[in-house]
């Protein structure tokens, strides 16, 4: 099906678009735009949304708005597209579905109407790292690229634009893959780790989520595994796809490997080396696991010439171990994106010398212990604030070795009592990280907002 006939077979019908927010308000436009009744829903009133004039514009454009906390109360329109953050599977979407409603969201009709060749990256840690350098890889090599998903935008209002020859990269988080029935032409899954336990109802809820991203492929397709995951390796035999495995620890006969401190390319026999450690800009061991899933993926896509030249000049992405600024001596690097232990064990390990850590935030349910080891090895001072405080200290003070006196912990009320602990702690050489093992919505709306908070106190000083 073409967008024009998808468009078409929406007219006359009723859609509701859950949350009105930032991936869904260019859809809600879309759809007003082309005729169709839409009515927008959102939890917040309308004093607690917080921007009157767009609340104004949907209405004039011809959008019945639904607001408050009664927003999901007597859903019968004939497609709902749900946001990400809302289960499939609650009982206002249940009922409209009995009655007959299709239940959808953005990505899943994207997925269905993309007129070119999609590359999706999933996994627990590295996917917008990972989907960044694939992104700008392709462009590199003289792709026209569409970056979206959990990453850029929304790609389905600009599908119109999308031509057979670009190609469409996306970042995909477990609940945007929860209900698709379609997969990416070529799907990476960086690793696996437990998360967002706080919204799936368990860790094989999780992974049957993420596997989505290729089950659903032919043997046409591609999918991208690391090897040296033993939830991503175990997914191997269940790939439709051909699976291309990549891996920093272990050698392998095919695929993606690190050799003499260099990343080949192992296929038919032969051993291609593409990109020499030396030459990636951005510090961290997981990092380098970043480029081998970004190169297994673009093999015969892109030439090795173009990627050693990215790679020596690509500085990250924000949020991720970004150096913020030095003061007396003392660098501070932005890592708010670590939300979960195994992200802030990878950031820990992309260091020479033990740091000051600042953690802590909302719980996503999800165990600690595994991250007292590396507080041992890694940290010299921890600084906790938050509600997972006490399960990062029990993980590091259960943690063998752990030494009172060669780990001293801090534990305080508030964000910014916790930055001016670790400042106070800090003296001239070492480094402050922000790398919370945890999400951010006991303090922030999201990640991003902790990052630039952390970022402005460190300008501050």
């Amino acid at each position: 099906m073409t967008f024009e006939e998808y468009i078409q077979s929406l007219q006359g019908k009723q859609v509701a678009v859950i949350g009105i927010g930032v991936s869904n308000i260019p859809l809600i436009k879309l759809f007003l735009r082309k005729g169709i009744a839409v009515t927008a829903c959102d939890k917040n009133d309308r004093k607690a949304f917080g921007n009157e004039a767009l609340l104004d514009e949907l209405e004039k454009m011809g959008a019945v708005l639904k607001l408050g906390p009664d927003y999901l109360d007597g859903l019968n329109q004939d497609v709902i597209f749900r946001s990400p953050g809302i289960r499939p599977d609650i009982p206002a979407f249940e009922a409209a579905r009995a009655a007959g409603s299709e239940i959808t969201s953005e990505m899943e009709v994207f997925f269905h109407l993309c007129p070119c060749k999609t590359i999706g990256v999933t996994g627990s840690d590295g996917k917008t790292t990972t989907t960044t350098i694939i992104a700008r890889l392709m462009e590199a090599a003289g792709y026209r690229v569409h970056l979206g998903g959990n990453i850029g935008r929304p790609l389905l209002p600009d599908i119109e634009s999308i031509q057979p020859g670009d190609v469409a990269v996306l970042e995909l988080s477990s609940f945007q893959l929860m209900t698709m029935d379609t997969s990416a032409d070529i799907a990476v899954v960086t690793n696996l780790a437990p998360n967002h336990l706080d919204v799936h109802r368990g860790m094989e809820e999780y992974i049957a989520a993420k596997k989505n991203l290729f089950i659903h492929q032919n043997s046409s397709q591609k999918v991208v595994l690391n090897r040296d995951n033993a939830l991503t390796l175990a997914l191997t035999d269940q790939a439709k796809g051909q699976v291309t495995l990549f891996s920093r620890q272990n050698p392998l006969e095919e695929g993606v490997v690190l050799e003499n401190n260099i990343i080949c390319v192992k296929k038919a026999g032969t051993t291609r080396e593409v990109l020499p450690v030396e030459e990636i800009l951005i510090p961290g061991v997981h990092n380098i696991e970043n480029f081998q899933a970004a190169i297994a993926a673009v093999d015969g896509l892109v030439s090795d010439e173009v990627i050693r030249r990215f790679a020596a000049s690509f500085g990250g992405v924000e949020h991720r171990i970004e150096l913020v600024r030095e003061v007396n001596g003392v660098k501070y690097y932005n890592d708010s994106i670590a939300s979960s232990p195994s992200r802030t064990m990878a950031g820990l390990r992309s260091f020479r010398q033990k740091v000051i850590l600042i953690a802590g935030g909302y719980d996503k349910h999800i165990p600690y212990d595994v991250l007292g080891p590396d507080l041992v090895a890694h940290v010299k001072a921890l600084v906790l604030t938050g509600a997972t405080a006490p399960k990062i200290r029990a993980a590091a003070v259960s943690a063998p070795g752990y030494d009172a006196a060669q780990l001293p912990i801090y534990e305080t009320e508030g964000f910014a009592a916790a930055f001016h602990q670790a400042v106070e702690v800090a003296q001239p050489g070492d480094i402050v990280i922000l790398s919370p093992a945890s999400a951010s919505f006991d303090q922030f709306k999201n990640f991003m907002v902790r990052g630039d908070t952390f970022k402005k106190l460190v300008m501050d000083l």
